[in-house]
């Protein structure tokens, strides 16, 4: 724990902050990206609700925009070995400090899948032509290229050539293709990759973690990024001047902003929100994680009321479902319903669904009703 409720609640409203669900929203999808520096998107739709509660109105168009025709945005694996959305001008800092560590473990997985050396070679060269000559392909189009090339994809192969093909700085995923993401060469995407100096990258790192989430500690950066402890206090000890040492122990940049302990209105948060996964510990954010996490590591899509979880939901047949754990009163039960319109016009722009903020019409009438009863869904858990 973080120490004394009042501390807690200090640090929940700076995290909250910190994070741009308190405050001024974020202008654009850019803008999130690079306040957070890396969004987890091995689920899309996630990636795209991280956006959305971050970001004033719009929909999800607006991301294929950026991955597509302004190239400001990619999703490539970084930070973990996870695929993250990232800013395209952030991609030789996270590439360069954290994907040399994930080598080890891609060539125990590489082996795994039945990856001969000789095989991985060939699929590499085979990635590296077939993207030169033809642009953008989907994952379907180079699985096809790869087994002409009698390439075996069997299995977890083909994700695994991919990963190492990207952590040899050689693809990441770009634009947005007959609605599928397309792999393109980094160079040819980005342009030429700069040279990056290790020392200088770290100091970068940490202040721009700090930036989207302090306060926070060396331990949280490792845990974040995936780089080792030494790696992470190097570049925290590299920006001293620039931070402030909280009594618990815990840093902030001296230049953040700083504005008075707000909570957010009643948000609705998609899994594997940034917010659940930029610290070691989910203490500040979540009583019982058992709620949020499953067995097998998913992170639910949250409620968030009075700054904290509150209960989960889900997307069925198009519209929100929502379990929360307490009864809400009818303010906060109408501004989840407003959410779950907002959730449902920004994932399905092409179909505007009147719902009012009040309730009035009988889809938000029955939503209501249930978040006012603590209801769960038929079918949750």
């Amino acid at each position: 724990m973080l120490g004394p409720p009042e501390e807690q609640a200090i640090v929940l409203a700076a995290r909250l902050a910190a994070q741009r669900l308190t405050g001024q929203r974020a202008a654009d999808p850019v803008d999130v990206a690079r306040c957070l520096l890396a969004v987890q998107a091995q689920d899309p739709r996630a990636a795209r609700l991280a956006i959305r509660v971050r970001t004033c109105g719009g929909h999800s168009s607006e991301i294929d925009r950026a991955l597509t025709d302004e190239r400001s945005l990619i999703i490539t694996w970084v930070n973990r070995g996870t695929l993250h959305l990232i800013a395209s001008e952030d991609e030789p800092l996270l590439h360069a400090l954290t994907t040399p560590q994930l080598r080890r473990a891609s060539d125990r997985q590489l082996s795994q899948a039945g990856v001969t050396a000789a095989a991985l070679i060939c699929g590499i060269e085979t990635i590296r032509r077939s993207l030169g000559n033809e642009g953008p392909l989907t994952r379907a189009k180079l699985r096809d290229r790869l087994e002409r090339a009698d390439v075996s994809t069997h299995g977890q192969a083909l994700t695994h050539i991919l990963v190492r093909a990207t952590l040899d700085g050689l693809i990441v995923r770009g634009p947005v293709v007959e609605r599928e993401h397309a792999f393109v060469l980094a160079e040819d995407w980005l342009g030429p990759r700069p040279m990056i100096d290790r020392d200088r990258a770290l100091a970068e790192l940490a202040r721009r973690y700090l930036r989207g989430h302090g306060p926070a500690d060396a331990r949280d950066l490792a845990k974040w990024a995936g780089l080792p402890l030494r790696d992470s206090r190097a570049g925290i000890a590299a920006i001293a001047h620039s931070i402030d040492r909280r009594p618990d122990g815990l840093l902030e940049l001296k230049d953040r902003a700083r504005s008075p302990q707000l909570w957010p209105p009643p948000r609705l948060l998609g899994p594997f929100d940034p917010v659940l996964l930029g610290w070691r510990s989910r203490d500040f954010l979540v009583d019982d994680p058992g709620e949020v996490i499953t067995t097998n590591g998913i992170i639910k899509a949250i409620a968030l009321i009075d700054g904290r979880a509150a209960g989960t939901w889900a997307i069925h047949a198009g519209r929100v479902q929502l379990r929360l754990w307490k009864e809400v009163d009818t303010v906060t039960s109408d501004a989840l319903a407003a959410e779950a319109a907002a959730v449902e016009n920004y994932l399905n722009p092409s179909e505007r669904l009147n719902a009012s903020p009040a309730g009035t019409d009988s889809s938000s009438r029955a939503f209501s009703a249930a978040t006012r009863a603590g209801a769960r869904p038929s079918g949750a858990r």
